[in-house]
């Protein structure tokens, strides 16, 4: 019987919602036919917006939304995406599958989208192809709210307020497909764009993330630092970290995200946990400039990657979705609250039909991935108070050299004074029996749901619910003890009265 235990008067940390956060890209058909169907498509939609998606993610309480890319933002000229639509700009996506790119959905239907879902805006600026004064001019036209040529120009296209920027990425992977910059260039370069994304509502700062590392490139990270860090505090808020899941390690055949053994289980899985090896080595940088820890680490890229479903774009990077998917969103959210001390936001890549998606569509059907009910069932975290948690482990695998822990965990205390937990078994056939016990604390009742089923159970447009929650009732509460058995490739959500 596996042990794990729980102190509640702890506190370790507040669980940012934006660790919770989404990434959409204009990147195949996840803007568009995913979320944006237009005003006049015969698919319910409001301004746009399909209904069907806005009320799924409103579902998973999406926090924060970052657009427009991704290596697509630093392609994107923003004023190619305002005025009426007939008039925009035509354009090929170079990136993403070389379609054309016509602009309909723009910075006004990204503000409309996020109104809809009621979550904080992340926008990402162009600094690979993009100018000073393009930028400058595209935070002017979407905060300013008194008179000037650019909050003119917002009110001429129908907006007659100025919308709250949360968040404001200076570039986007600028050691690659951003620009193939040295960290030192790019340091210089984020120093001279960041000082014209203007504050203009004191009330409403915008916070600003540096583009960071790809991976385990700790070089990046303390170059930039390096020179960007003597112009003192108040110039970043955060800096980015991107990872990918990759069963095979290899960009070149990444595998399938439906044909897989238990070995590639097991690889994607291991390559999942190397997430905290980066967030702890690249946090050691962080701490040399930033010991305050003022600075957020932003994970704004993550979940798996791997060869897109036979048949479709190869550029559109559509990948099915099943219960591994969802034993890896469970881990990277277990470690993400886990570190919270520095993560301060994390977004999945991609809303709908990219990547790791939460949500997939074909025409008018929709269907709710794996990975959706996990962030359904991981939203009693958002806003809580990390508490102070460890659980007994043991390592599990099919192969000598690729070992893991065979659980993962975290527990939070809401608002309301209850208790979260999260666990995932990471073992394929083998099922643990879980006592917990919480320090100095009395468990009165409790709840919980599930999501369990075999290793490649997905969910299809003819089979929409094969993976979904299930309440979960099979547990004992005793005093200060809380006794199950945690069934094998499942992630569990308990909430407990004290």
């Amino acid at each position: 019987m596996a042990k794990m235990y729980v102190n509640p008067n702890v506190k370790k940390g507040h669980l940012n919602p934006e660790l919770q956060g989404h990434f959409s890209e204009h990147l195949g058909r996840c803007i568009y036919e995913g979320i944006y169907v237009g005003e006049n498509s015969e698919i319910p939609n409001v301004n746009g917006m399909r209904t069907d998606v806005v009320e799924a993610l409103k579902e998973i309480h999406v926090p924060v939304l970052r657009w427009p890319g991704g290596c697509f933002a630093d392609e994107y000229h923003w004023r190619d995406g305002i005025g009426p639509k007939a008039g925009r700009k035509k354009m090929i996506n170079t990136h993403w599958g070389g379609v054309v790119e016509d602009n309909s959905f723009g910075t006004h239907e990204f503000m409309e989208l996020c109104r809809q879902l009621g979550c904080k805006t992340y926008i990402n600026g162009n600094v690979g192809s993009g100018t000073v004064q393009e930028m400058s001019e595209w935070v002017e036209y979407m905060t300013f709210e008194g008179v000037s040529p650019l909050a003119d120009l917002r009110r001429a296209n129908g907006h007659e307020e100025p919308w709250t920027v949360d968040y404001f990425g200076v570039g986007n992977e600028n050691w690659g497909c951003g620009g193939n910059m040295r960290p030192e260039y790019y340091g210089d370069l984020y120093r001279r764009y960041q000082t014209y994304v203007r504050n203009y509502d004191s009330k409403k700062p915008i916070q600003k993330v540096a583009c960071g590392a790809n991976a385990e490139d700790y070089h990046w990270t303390d170059k930039v630092l390096e020179t960007t860090f003597d112009h003192g505090y108040g110039f970043m808020n955060g800096l980015s970290l991107h990872y990918y899941t990759l069963p095979t390690g290899n960009w070149n055949k990444k595998g399938s995200a439906l044909e897989f053994d238990e070995k590639e289980w097991y690889r994607t899985l291991k390559a999942t946990l190397k997430m905290e090896e980066l967030i702890t080595r690249h946090g050691a940088i962080m701490d040399q400039y930033d010991p305050q820890k003022r600075i957020g680490m932003i994970v704004d890229e993550w979940g798996t990657w791997y060869d897109v479903e036979p048949g479709t774009n190869p550029g559109f990077l559509y990948q099915q979705n099943t219960m591994r998917d969802a034993l890896v969103a469970g881990i990277n959210l277990n470690l993400f609250n886990k570190h919270c001390d520095r993560v301060k936001m994390a977004n999945i890549a991609q809303m709908v039909n990219v990547l790791q998606a939460v949500i997939l569509t074909e025409g008018a059907q929709m269907v709710k991935t794996p990975t959706w009910h996990v962030f359904h069932m991981y939203s009693h975290h958002q806003d809580g108070e990390l508490v102070e948690s460890f659980a007994e482990t043991r390592e599990i695998g099919a192969e000598e050299h690729v070992r893991v822990p065979n659980l993962t965990e975290s527990v939070s205390c809401s608002k309301d004074g209850r208790l979260h937990l999260t666990l995932t078994n990471l073992s394929v056939d083998e099922a643990e029996e879980m006592e917990c016990i919480f320090a100095q604390t009395k468990i009165n009742s409790g709840k919980g749901t599930i999501l369990t089923g075999a290793m490649g159970a997905h969910n299809t447009f003819e089979m929409p619910d094969q993976v979904h929650e299930e309440d979960f009732t099979a547990f004992t509460v005793d005093g200060d003890r809380v006794s199950f058995t945690l069934p094998p490739c499942s992630v569990l959500h308990l909430e407990l009265e004290i």
